[in-house]
């Protein structure tokens, strides 16, 4: 079994839910759950041995559109969030997350030496990211008490604006190129990330975001749930010249598992071969470098191909990924290797 680190789940959102719900969310983590994709259970059924584990703040009143007779659609961007409302999700959520470490169902990890202890002592290795940065003052007081807590991770925006800048809508076809970039806030929270040793996520924002983060940030370049425009033109997939420039940077992207973001037509359907995923990592790995690839499912955050289904699911694309002539080096670059190198980096030990 191929050992995965993943770039970016939402099983935070899941259990938060289930917490509001009455349920403990805990037990639902380590006894395992027909709901969502990723438990204890499913983890390591699938060799799935860690990942980026958002905190996201949602958006009640954000419904996506269906698409027209020509199979296209633009949802419009969801409304900014309150703070004060955001920073109570968030650390509802992050109490999640320390509630799951203090009884041992993972382990939050502040370092690459701590992903790989948590490896190779069989607990899953959590990374806690922050999905969107509305919880976030403009003193940038709270990033500094998220950090010492244990965030490693950022996107300063999810598909909506806040103070730090504007993320693209869910649309097809459509530009990433939607708008504005970085705010006058959201150049100092870049700042303050690269000397925090944050790692900065592009996952979400604009064509001219992820141009601003990249003449200000010196870090690697990291796009943790995206594909490839060219292949399923959605406003969130990446162009050739963004890429490019990953490449040139050695950042890296997540393969994001969204049938939305795989198929041609975008369509929201389940029924999606395996075969786009991999031609999907094909593109990457042409374009960018087998050492600029990796894994972003969006387990808990979108739908997947039927036949991944859940975090259980995940050496059947392992196994495609063989099929299609990756080697044995490629998959563990592809799997894990090549996130544990960018995050070494993002955090200053490398």
């Amino acid at each position: 079994m191929e050992p995965v680190f993943d770039g970016h789940n939402d099983v935070l959102l899941r259990l938060w839910r289930t917490m509001r719900n009455g349920a403990d969310p805990v037990a639902e983590f380590v006894k395992g759950t027909r709901e969502g994709h990723i438990d204890g259970p499913r983890a390591r059924a699938g060799g799935l041995v860690g990942g980026l584990c958002a905190i996201y703040i949602p958006s009640g009143d954000l419904i996506l559109k269906e698409p027209d007779v020509n199979g296209h659609y633009y949802t419009p961007l969801a409304a900014p969030l309150d703070r004060a409302a955001s920073l109570d999700i968030a650390m509802e959520k992050f109490a999640i997350a320390l509630k799951l470490h203090e009884a041992g169902a993972w382990r939050i990890c502040r370092s690459t030496a701590d992903i790989r202890d948590a490896i190779g002592e069989g607990q899953f290795a959590a990374v806690i990211h922050m999905e969107g940065c509305e919880a976030i003052d403009r003193d940038l007081y709270a990033l500094e008490v998220f950090h010492a807590a244990g965030l490693r991770s950022l996107g300063p925006v999810w598909s909506r604006h806040n103070a730090f800048g504007h993320g693209v809508p869910f649309a097809y076809p459509l530009s990433p190129d939607t708008g504005p970039g970085l705010t006058d806030l959201g150049f100092e929270l870049v700042k303050a990330c690269d000397r925090m040793g944050i790692l900065i996520d592009l996952a979400h924002i604009t064509e001219k975001g992820f141009w601003d983060v990249a003449n200000t940030s010196t870090q690697p370049l990291v796009a943790s749930h995206s594909n490839v425009h060219s292949l399923t033109a959605v406003a969130r997939n990446l162009t050739d010249r963004q890429m490019d420039a990953i490449r040139e940077r050695k950042g890296i992207v997540g393969l994001n598992y969204a049938v939305t973001m795989l198929r041609p037509d975008a369509r929201d359907d389940a029924n999606t071969g395996l075969d786009l995923m991999v031609r999907h990592i094909d593109y990457m790995v042409e374009r960018m470098g087998i050492d600029c690839v990796g894994l972003g499912s969006d387990f808990d955050g979108a739908t997947v191909p039927a036949d991944i289904r859940d975090a259980s699911g995940n050496q059947k694309l392992v196994a495609a990924l063989k099929a299609a002539g990756y080697a044995s080096e490629d998959l563990h670059k592809l799997c894990r290797e090549n996130w544990l190198r960018v995050l070494a980096n993002a955090w200053h030990e490398a």
